[in-house]
Parts: structure tokens; sequence; C-alpha cells
């Protein structure tokens, strides 16, 4: 997923570009970055870019990106998750499917790999961070948390939506995704019970996203990923800052 706002992205205006899938770190755009990672796995087929201006955004790939016959482009809705369920389960891009976004500049291989070896065959599974496992390398990080018992989580931007049955998952997202970002308004859409004991952590988010699944007649579950980099993506200038230098770091770049 590489769209951005109608009215445009503080980001891409922060780095002085039209597109914040093509805003450049270390390099290479961020959707190079998440392009070639998904390239890298065994475990992915065909990528399908999504983006309000997929012409334009296929323009700013290198030449072996944008004539890669593994990589297609689809026009996409201005809301993530009506984008999704225009393409998923069609001949463009078949079940099962793995989404991510192109601001998850961090994304690896082995990632992506984990995450997929993890699902266990859920109707929809989503990539997550707990707290301690990224305090423990960047305790200066900031994260939206959803806590639960036992823990709190950061989402990895990683989703698998294995069959016709994570359809009404997409409906509900769509309806929630302004508000993405506040645990207890996605919660409060499975009823009062749920929501309660969401907010009082009496549960712990496994059995949380399970009960919530139920609710939408299919299975869900949480993968916890053991990369504290999966859960960084770049929303503000703080993210982007942290990002280079990781990236930097990571491919021997920086001094």
């Amino acid at each position: 997923m590489a769209g951005q706002r109608p009215e445009g992205d503080p980001m891409a205006a922060y780095c002085n570009v039209r597109y914040k899938a093509l805003i450049p770190i270390a390099g290479r755009s961020m959707l190079e970055r998440v392009t070639r990672a998904l390239l890298a796995s065994a475990h992915v087929g065909r990528i399908i870019i999504m983006a309000q201006a997929p012409d334009a955004l296929k323009a700013g790939l290198d030449a072996d990106l944008a004539d890669n016959e593994r990589i297609g482009f689809a026009q996409s809705n201005d809301g993530l998750a009506a984008s999704i369920h225009k393409i998923a389960g069609s001949a463009i891009a078949p079940w099962p499917v793995l989404v991510t976004t192109a601001d998850n500049a961090l994304l690896t291989r082995e990632m992506i790999d984990y995450f997929l070896q993890a699902h266990a065959g859920e109707d929809v599974a989503v990539g997550v961070v707990e707290r301690r496992t990224m305090l423990a390398a960047y305790p200066a990080a900031r994260r939206t948390w959803l806590k639960f018992r036992g823990g709190a989580y950061s989402g990895a931007n990683l989703f698998a939506l294995h069959n016709e049955a994570a359809r009404p998952a997409l409906a509900l997202w769509s309806t929630v995704e302004k508000d993405r970002k506040k645990g207890w308004k996605i919660f409060a859409q499975f009823g009062p019970w749920l929501l309660l004991r969401a907010l009082s952590r009496t549960i712990g988010f496994q059995d949380a996203m399970a009960k919530a699944g139920q609710r939408l007649s299919l299975q869900a579950a949480p993968v916890v990923l053991p990369f504290p980099e999966s859960a960084i993506d770049v929303d503000k200038p703080a993210d982007l800052e942290l990002v280079t230098r990781i990236l930097e770091q990571r491919e021997g770049l920086s001094g």
C-alpha cells in the first residue's frame, strides 16, 4: 500500500517530495526498500503496488523494479481497507494476501519470513511487537501501544488475509480506519463486554483477537515478532531520523 491522504501527506511535504512512498532514506526510496524486501522472500509471489498515482510511483522506481514481471501496479481508493477489499481474492491478488505499507522502510526478508511462517492459517493475522522488545533496543522510541493483560503491543504493518473469510474484517477495518491508533475505539465495535475487558486489561491480546474474530465469524490472531524494527514506520520527522540512523548502521553508511 503506497497511497496517501487526498490533501497531501505532511511527511512528503517535509521531505520535499510529491509522494510519501518516494521519500529517500540512505539512498533509496521507502517504496524501493519495501519492494526489494518482498522480492527477497521465497514466500511472496506477485507484488501489487497500490496508490492513487501508480504511474508516478512506477516512474520513481529503478528500472529493474519498474519492469520486473513479478511487480504490478493498481489504482487505490482513498481508504486502505477499501483499496485492499477491491483486489483481494481477485485475479490480480488471489488468496492468500500479505499486506504491508510503503513507509515500512525497515522491513526485511527475515521479518516477512518469520511472520508468514508463524502464521498458523488463521483467516486474519496481524504482526505486532511487544513493548519490552521495542524498548530494550530503542528505549526512546515513541509508538502507539495497545495494552492488554501480559503486555502492550504496537503494529508492524504486516497483515495476512488468508481467504474469503477475511472480508468481514476488511469491512470493519474500513469503518474504524481513521481510529486505527485508538485501540479502545476498535474494540468498542465488538460490544461492551470485550471493550471492558480490553480497557481493564483482564484479557490477553491473543484471546481478545480470537473473540473479536468470533464476532465476525472468522479466525483472527496476532503474530508477535521478535524484531523491534518491524514496528518502526515513518509517520513523523522523529521516525525518519530514527529509521535513517538504523539503515545507515545496518548498511555501513554512517561516519
